[in-house]
């Protein structure tokens, strides 16, 4: 005869053992699961074994990592490469950090252009598929079945039906509308490989996964691996309808051409064969994709499969490499706890510190965890905006006018330990030109936030937003 109360206890205790047992989890969220299994026994067994292990399994983490490592080798090796030699020592750190997280070197020779708005992006996205020769490689989180949606499936089907292989990454949960739709399947017949990406039939699925809610929030489109658009743009109109109380999403999102478009193709390759078994190393081996561009660019990936705090550590070599300006826009601001040091490092230390947000966020949780933090942000002399039209998705950073971060990962505890994502970095100063002076758009359309009121918050405001902010360090 079963005896449950003895056996919860028994699964409690061996939950709190594990939790302190985790390699690698920081002592604040150690900290924080601890104390909510001791106080929240029942509904935290329930959530620590949903949520509770942020990696994937040892034997599935072993198997990804040797693909990548083979599928990094079509690139040259960091250690050989003369691109980070024309960096400024001064500068050189965020790349060194970067390249020991990609495995791929800077490379020189690339051509940037920045899209003027979300629907400029996808017609220059389209307009590429439509000149495609070999292959068009997409990884998307949301893709929408609304005008722009439907745009790109109607240049994959295209591009398919005249004979370019096409590869498709959608997210299973972000996508979800759109592989239930009509779209897919004639994406299918016209011979579009589809994945739909951490979804059920995949290879990493829950079965090679301790947690159910990992997500690819990649954002990649790759045309013959030497053109590549990368930022924050899911397939969607800006007027975002299933979230049209928040529009418009203001996105950011840039074509690459040159070396650098490789090594997305790279990322791309990576999780196809995580997700399908199908190796593309063969198809990618061609002649190196050179460029005649002027600007140095590294990418690269974080996520489930990279060593634990990678994308803290490219957010923080860049913040310690800051000695004049700092402007960082980002939807979703709650930071790790060496993330926030280095933020408010920038600011103690006189870097002019800039930090815009969404006045209107469509996560209420983490925009009351973002406004906790205000008053530790303006102590330490960081200036912060709050942006009024819309729900500003864009992620960016700019430091002292010559390194760019952009791509896909937001400074919030989902994109530093959970999601897939992908970002490149920049030593550019045409490029901080052009990303600046979009931020400077995004300034002129923010709102100041007081000090005074970011300090004085009501008793009822601070331990509402406080506890908020204890229990972000659980996930």
């Amino acid at each position: 005869m079963l005896h449950w109360p003895f056996i919860l206890v028994l699964i409690h205790l061996v939950l709190i053992v594990r939790a302190l047992l985790v390699e690698g989890r920081d002592p604040y969220s150690r900290l924080a699961w601890v104390l909510a299994l001791l106080l929240f026994p029942i509904a935290s067994i329930v959530a620590y074994l949903l949520l509770g292990e942020p990696w994937v399994s040892g034997r599935f983490r072993r198997q990804a990592d040797c693909a990548y490592k083979e599928l990094a080798k079509l690139q040259p090796d960091p250690l050989d490469d003369d691109a980070i030699e024309a960096i400024p020592e001064a500068d050189r750190g965020p790349f060194q950090v970067v390249q020991h997280i990609s495995r791929f070197a800077a490379t020189s020779g690339n051509t940037v252009a920045l899209m003027a708005d979300s629907n400029d992006a996808i017609a220059a996205m389209v307009a590429a598929m439509a000149a495609a020769e070999h292959h068009i490689h997409l990884t998307t989180y949301i893709w929408l079945t609304d005008r722009n949606g439907r745009s790109v499936v109607k240049a994959l089907i295209a591009a398919a039906k005249r004979g370019v292989k096409c590869r498709v990454c959608a997210d299973a949960i972000g996508s979800r509308l759109m592989i239930r739709a009509p779209q897919w399947e004639a994406m299918k017949q016209a011979g579009v490989k589809l994945c739909p990406s951490l979804g059920r039939e995949g290879r990493l699925s829950f079965i090679a996964a301790h947690r159910i809610d990992l997500r690819n929030h990649r954002k990649i489109l790759i045309i013959d691996g030497r053109v590549a658009f990368i930022g924050s743009q899911n397939l969607a109109d800006p007027e975002f309808r299933i979230k049209a109380k928040f529009a418009p999403w203001v996105d950011i999102m840039l074509r690459v051409d040159g070396p650098v478009a490789a090594q997305n193709d790279i990322l791309f390759a990576s999780d196809w064969v995580i997700e399908k078994g199908e190796d593309l190393s063969r198809e990618l081996c061609g002649a190196p994709v050179t460029g005649t561009g002027d600007v140095t660019a590294v990418a690269f990936g974080t996520g489930p499969l990279s060593h634990r705090g990678a994308m803290s550590d490219a957010f923080v070599g860049l913040l310690y490499a800051a000695n004049e300006e700092v402007v960082i826009t980002t939807p979703y601001f709650v930071p790790d706890p060496p993330l926030l040091a280095a933020l408010l490092s920038c600011g103690r230390r006189g870097v002019k510190t800039s930090l815009i947000l969404p006045r209107h966020n469509d996560s209420r949780v983490i925009g009351a965890i973002s406004r906790a933090l205000y008053p530790q942000l303006v102590d330490a002399g960081i200036s912060l905006f709050e942006y009024r039209p819309g729900l500003l998705h864009a992620k960016t950073m700019v430091v002292d006018g010559v390194l760019c971060l952009l791509g896909s990962s937001n400074m919030d505890r989902r994109s530093l330990e959970l999601n897939f994502e992908n970002n490149l970095l920049f030593h550019s100063r045409a490029v901080a030109a052009l990303i600046r002076e979009r931020q400077d758009s995004y300034l002129a359309d923010s709102d100041a936030v007081d000090p005074d009121t970011a300090r004085n918050r009501s008793v009822f405001k601070r331990l509402a937003d406080n506890i908020l902010t204890m229990a972000g360090a659980l996930f």
